[in-house]
């Protein structure tokens, strides 16, 4: 049996953990039994990237809201009647609480009675069973998997399955999600699911859907990897007229979505994890004029703040690009402190949209070069404590201000740095010591001594012996004379014979 909890720990973002261990601290608190369910399980065991955090509490999850909005969180969304909340968690991590419930049906098709239930049977009355799976988080079960419908054997099969036949009758929407799970996961129909699916749209079903049902579909599509694949799956089967009529009429941007998905990759690459819902909406509704693509979204259920958002997005991230290429913004780290607070899907639009060279190449420059030499800047303070400055508001004026000469390429090597931030802090280079003269060891003595003796002897040795190659040189030229001389006196005697003398009488 896998190790579930250990799966989450591994796989859930620092931000994703932190929250998590906060809910369940304040539902063990409150007396609450709080389970992990939904598309965190689905995707966890699928090994899908873990985008949400889908709690369910046996109790009213707005006690939970208002302790987490003491800590910073914020409610986006909170809806009374289902017991929902949608909370943004610190680190712009999303998330959602629900009540756990059963929907009562009088009849097929009406809409139900909504009671307030256990776990599992919250778990039975949900759309498909691959979204009926769920963990537990509470002490005494931690990491207890529960699959009252064998969801995970369907996950295993790859296969998105209905839980009851009357699925599709009760919410026709579930149309609409139907082939917005397969497409995504690329998983089959289950067979008898497929059938309850075509007798659905033979009774025309799909002309029944809710706009606001549709809009929640709608919603989900634009946070969707691939929101390509849905849409044209939906195409195919005409159900994006239960979308939007002049949506199906006019087709949706699927240039602009491409051209978004590939900067989703590319922030990915840099190390982000962005939320791109409003400007995927935008590029999905792109061939729409802006009366068109306001009537849909209030018909689709957007508040007008919401749909005031998605309106002025393009005009926002415009007016931020002029302030990006303006003069204020010419040194580097201007730039840099200036997209640092830009939204992320701000980025990502003009990314994808902007035509203007100068924006795109800063751009590009902060999430491929400036932000890897950001991530450098403790080296410069270890480097700069090293030197002896203290920590404090003018070391870390020190180190802003080396960061600022690093964007210009400055401060690349050790000694390059050393210097800028001696100069910076005004930290001098000390004074270089005198080397002492070391005072020999006995050892070093003994070893000089001989040396100096075996020198002597050197010395000795060769004058002994040019001193005898100096008398072997001078008897050998001695001898040399000696044998020249007496030839030399015979030849004299022989050229000058002696005179004859008188004899003696």
């Amino acid at each position: 049996m896998p190790d579930y909890m250990f799966l989450l720990e591994s796989r859930l973002s620092p931000e994703q953990r932190a929250a998590m261990m906060r809910v369940q601290e304040l539902s063990a608190a409150l007396g609450f039994n709080v389970y992990l369910t939904g598309g965190t399980v689905r995707d966890l065991i699928t090994g899908a990237s873990l985008r949400d955090l889908d709690f369910t509490v046996e109790g009213n999850p707005s006690k939970i809201a208002r302790e987490l909005e003491k800590g910073g969180a914020k409610i986006p969304v909170e809806d009374e009647k289902f017991r929902h909340v949608e909370v943004l968690f610190a680190g712009d991590c999303e998330g959602s609480i629900s009540a756990a419930r059963d929907d009562h049906y009088v009849r097929p098709g009406t809409r139900p009675e909504i009671r307030w239930s256990t776990i599992m049977e919250d778990l039975r009355r949900r759309d498909f069973s691959l979204n009926a799976i769920a963990i537990s988080l509470n002490p005494a079960s931690r990491g207890l998997l529960l699959d009252p419908t064998n969801g995970l054997s369907d996950i295993e099969r790859a296969e998105v399955r209905a839980l009851t036949i009357h699925s599709f009758t009760n919410q026709p929407v579930r149309l609409l999600r139907v082939l917005r799970f397969s497409a995504r996961m690329g998983f089959k129909i289950e067979q008898r699911t497929q059938e309850w699916f075509d007798l659905a749209l033979e009774r025309d079903l799909h002309h029944s859907i809710e706009p606001e049902d549709a809009g929640g579909e709608l919603r989900a599509l634009a946070r969707e990897e691939r929101p390509t694949v849905v849409l044209k799956t939906w195409e195919e089967h005409e159900l994006l007229n239960a979308v939007s009529p002049v949506l199906a009429k006019k087709h949706p941007d699927y240039e602009a979505i491409n051209r978004l998905m590939k900067v989703r990759e590319d922030l990915f690459t840099a190390g982000f994890r962005p939320r791109l819902a409003t400007p995927m909406l935008l590029a999905i509704l792109g061939r729409l004029k802006d009366r068109e693509q306001a009537n849909l979204l209030s018909k689709a259920g957007y508040r007008s703040t919401e749909a005031e958002a998605v309106l002025n997005f393009e005009q926002e991230a415009v007016d931020a690009q002029k302030e990006l290429v303006g003069k204020k913004m010419h040194a580097p780290v201007d730039s840099y402190h200036f997209l640092e607070k830009l939204p992320v899907e701000q980025l990502a639009y003009l990314l994808a949209e902007s035509n203007n060279s100068a924006a795109l190449s800063k751009i590009r420059a902060y999430l491929n070069k400036w932000r890897p030499v950001r991530n450098g800047l403790p080296t410069v303070g270890n480097e700069l404590e090293a030197l002896g400055m203290p920590r404090g508001p003018k070391f870390d004026q020190v180190v802003e201000q080396v960061f600022g000469m690093q964007l210009t390429g400055r401060g690349k090597t050790v000694e390059e740095r050393e210097k800028i931030l001696r100069k910076l802090s005004g930290i001098k280079e000390p004074p270089k010591k005198k080397e002492k003269e070391k005072k020999p060891t006995k050892a070093a003595e003994k070893a000089h001594a001989a040396g100096a003796i075996g020198e002597a002897a050197k010395h000795k040795h060769a004058a002994a012996k040019a001193e005898t190659k100096h008398h072997v040189k001078g008897k050998a030229a001695a001898a040399r004379s000696a044998v020249k001389r007496p030839a030399a006196a015979g030849h004299r005697k022989s050229a000058k014979p002696p005179k004859k003398g008188k004899r003696s009488r």
